[in-house]
């Protein structure tokens, strides 16, 4: 087989699918398995190598599941690195970056990551601010050990520990951030294939209406945060009002800030020189 040939076959496999742009998911499986430059290394009327034919038929038939590109080539860009990702981690976003803008933008030389599922975030903000101290917290141990490993990779020196939010988190922090599971579950039936089918629910969802993590949150913040300390979320488009009412509720100056398509995107919460 051409390569001209496993691409039109490809193309319609996906489109029968439901994706989008069929011929540029099959040139990303393609990149995925060659690299970046595959366009510029391929020659179409040139026959596939058995080898990479039977890589990419793979790869293939699990994209044509719905199954997510990054998991299917193991990473996905965000900010400055390329991380790993597992089925048992969320997928970094593009829209979290904004917490990442936000966060830089603040003085702090300590960081604590609730729910840090891939790293994404704490790693984000410690490979821009050397010296800077940072320790992450997940429920899931085999999203600790992604976490970890992409630390590694990227050469951050990140601490990540076992936790449901604040539970056994000893110390305070100049900065506060998360991406927690905000979608309410009567949202889960809506949500693309990609994401409902093989993103782990509970980094997705709290089983409620959305807002519990950041009940906990609120509710733990002072505590955890050194004086004149910031808690910086992620939140759904629509919660912004909701989120930043229960920051507030517990002595927090809050402000709503957007993401690159101006939706709201993220609560920065700010507990003043004298927390409580």
């Amino acid at each position: 087989m051409i390569w001209q040939d496993w691409l039109a076959g490809a193309s319609a496999r996906l489109a029968e699918a439901g994706l989008d742009d069929p011929r540029r998911e099959a040139w990303a499986l393609i990149s995925g398995l060659i690299g970046s430059n595959a366009r510029h290394r391929i020659v179409l009327g040139a026959p596939m190598p058995e080898d990479q034919r039977a890589a990419l038929d793979e790869m293939l038939a699990a994209r044509a599941a719905r199954q997510p590109l990054s998991q299917i080539i193991g990473r996905r860009a965000f900010w400055k690195h390329d991380f790993a990702v597992t089925r048992d981690t969320l997928d970094p976003r593009p829209e979290t970056e904004a917490l990442v803008e936000a966060a830089l933008k603040l003085p702090w030389s300590s960081v604590l990551d609730l729910g840090t599922g891939t790293g994404a975030i704490l790693i984000s903000l410690l490979a821009e601010r050397p010296g800077a101290q940072g320790l992450g917290t997940d429920m899931s141990e085999p999203a600790l050990a992604v976490a970890r490993d992409n630390a590694a990779q990227i050469g951050v020196d990140a601490a990540f520990k076992r936790a449901d939010w604040f539970q056994g988190v000893t110390g305070t922090f100049d900065l506060i951030v998360s991406n927690p599971p905000y979608i309410a579950l009567s949202e889960m039936p809506d949500l693309s294939p990609e994401v409902r089918d093989w993103e782990p629910h509970s980094a997705l969802t709290d089983f409620g209406d959305g807002l519990s993590a950041y009940r906990a949150i609120a509710a733990g913040a002072v505590a955890h945060l050194a004086p004149g300390g910031h808690v910086l979320v992620e939140i759904g488009w629509q919660q912004g009002r909701d989120v930043a009412a229960i920051f507030s509720a517990v002595g927090a100056e809050v402000a709503v800030l957007p993401d690159l398509g101006g939706r709201d995107r993220v609560v920065r919460a700010h507990f003043g020189a004298n927390p409580g």
